[in-house]
């Protein structure tokens, strides 16, 4: 039977006292830290992201305990570095009601049942995942069909079946939508998706680490698709098409090299349990704002922000299974804390803003809710008139190359290629667009408002040591447990990049003009071109 709670959980009370003891782990291989003779700012930045990284914080998800206390911890560095509350009501939080289903473990199961009578069970979440939705059944089995990209050309008959998508993520091949369509269009059940191990600028990783979906309680999404939609490890194929005759590293091979693929009906059913959990209950997005000096420019902040949750406990990778999120994102709120401290309470000509959201995992729900809530600190406008965000950054290697996301759409690039020329850093724009990084962080909430926004990756040349262990990082750390203390940090490239954003904070608050768009500008909200300002 189907479980589902109504859970209605108050907000614990968050705590200002400070945490005690920060811890300094984080060299390779070790506990040592940065080595004798780094630069002290970095020390103290590491001594921070250690902080708010280690296990006592749980992974900071989204509503748990361990993220309050994160959020207390940030609080109080606020607090104690001179900025002023700009949350709900004079305090330093802002909190966001939510909604989650999750599919849970105990009670789900998918087993593939041969016309011969055997079974096959596929594991949850180490080989195939579930979009969480409340609607899923209880219980469903249906017979498989293979069709290939599932292009209507492909689809055939597959009324009552579940069908088997090869899930092309590159240009040219059906999207996500294309094939829900063609589900719907042809009266299937369900929908399996095939992770398109051929798009190697992000490749797929597993175990997933839980099947959850987080929306806003006051308006939780609609329903969801009217259908279980799972995505399967590649290499869980075979076990699904065992008996049909075709061959898996067959059918991938052509999928990676974007060749037509067969399509035929699979000699088994899949037998489906779902066990569906609901919960209600609040997070909170940590507000602070630095007074600006010049009364003219009182109404054009500037917003500074970083992601402060995390995955927290999920599926073990290793045996470890606490997601602590070090660099995703803990050490970019340290480098706002850091940058608070440096200021030291003196303002610039603007107010500066900063935000530590809750739900960046989730969907970005922290700055989804503060671009459609701003607090009163915000200004009279409602909006910032930049916002400088912190993410997907990984200081593995030497910032020789700055990628840069949003570079040519905004007069923010200009600023950032006069600050990085300085330091001999070179700023390219994004060559990898088909990864969607400029829609999959916090500053784009703002920037679909009509608001300037910017946001960096440490960049390399392909072929080199650096892009080496750029995608290594991805492969083995990216939202897995191994995101923790032990990454190597090449802690000059870490220093550089903090000072290169507290430059530019200081540069962007302080300059007589606000960030504009440029006119033509692909992304740009018209209502901001048309004004030429947002």
């Amino acid at each position: 039977m189907t479980v589902r709670y109504g859970l209605k959980a108050a907000g614990a009370a968050l705590f200002l006292a400070g945490l005690a003891g920060c811890a300094t782990t984080g060299a390779p291989s070790s506990v040592s830290g940065p080595p004798p003779g780094t630069d002290p700012a970095v020390v103290a930045w590491w001594a921070t992201t250690s902080a708010l990284s280690r296990d006592d914080m749980e992974g900071r998800d989204t509503g748990s305990e361990g993220y309050r206390k994160a959020a207390a911890y940030v609080i109080d560095r606020f607090q104690r570095a001179g900025l002023q509350p700009a949350g709900d009501n004079g305090t330093w939080i802002q909190s966001i009601p939510l909604h989650e289903v999750a599919v849970v473990k105990e009670g789900t199961s998918f087993t593939v049942v041969g016309d011969d009578g055997s079974t096959r069970p596929l594991q949850f979440l180490r080989e195939i995942s579930v979009t969480p939705v409340a609607a899923l059944p209880v219980r469903l089995e249906a017979p498989l069909a293979f069709r290939g990209y599932c292009s209507p050309q492909e689809i055939g008959d597959v009324r009552g079946k579940i069908l088997v998508c090869f899930a092309g993520r590159r240009a040219g091949m059906t999207t996500a939508a294309g094939r829900m369509a063609t589900v719907t269009a042809g009266d299937a059940v369900a929908l399996i998706n095939i992770d398109d191990v051929g798009f190697t600028v992000e490749p797929p990783r597993w175990p997933m680490a839980y099947a959850r979906s987080v929306g806003f309680a006051d308006n939780p999404p609609s329903g969801g698709p009217a259908f279980p939609v799972m995505r399967l490890s590649a290499d869980a194929l075979a076990a699904v098409i065992a008996g049909s005759g075709q061959d898996s590293a067959d059918i991938l091979a052509r999928a990676v090299a974007a060749a037509p693929l067969p399509a035929f009906d699979i000699p088994a059913r899949m037998r489906l349990t779902f066990a569906v959990r609901e919960s209600d209950y609040s997070s909170e997005n940590v507000l602070a704002v630095l007074p600006g000096t010049d009364p003219a420019l009182a109404d054009q902040p500037v917003l500074v922000n970083a992601h402060l949750d995390g995955y927290g406990y999920g599926e073990p990778v290793d045996g470890d299974g606490l997601y602590n999120g070090a660099l995703d994102d803990a050490a970019y709120v340290a480098t706002l804390i850091e940058m608070a401290d440096h200021f030291g309470g003196k303002g610039l000509r603007r107010p500066v803003f900063f935000a530590a959201y809750t739900g960046e995992e989730k969907g970005l729900l922290g700055s989804r809710w503060l671009a459609d809530h701003p607090t009163p600190a915000m200004g009279p406008k409602g909006l910032p008139v930049a916002v400088l965000n912190l993410d997907q950054l990984r200081p593995l290697y030497p910032l020789t190359i700055l990628t840069t996301l949003a570079v040519n759409d905004t007069s923010l690039g200009a600023v950032t290629r006069e600050i990085a020329g300085e330091m001999g850093v070179e700023v390219r724009a994004d060559p990898e667009p088909e990864r969607g990084l400029l829609r999959r962080s916090d500053h784009w909430p703002f920037m679909q408002k009509g608001v300037p926004g910017i946001s960096f990756i440490f960049g390399y040349d392909p072929g080199t040591e650096a892009e080496a262990r750029y995608r290594l990082w991805y492969q083995t750390r990216y939202h897995m447990p191994q995101d923790d203390l032990t990454t190597a940090i090449d802690w000059k490239a870490a220093g550089d990049f903090n000072r290169f954003y507290e430059t530019l904070t200081r540069r962007v608050a302080d300059a007589d003009q606000a960030p504009q768009w440029i006119p033509g500008s692909p992304i740009a909200p018209a209502a901001s071109l048309s004004a030429g300002k947002p």
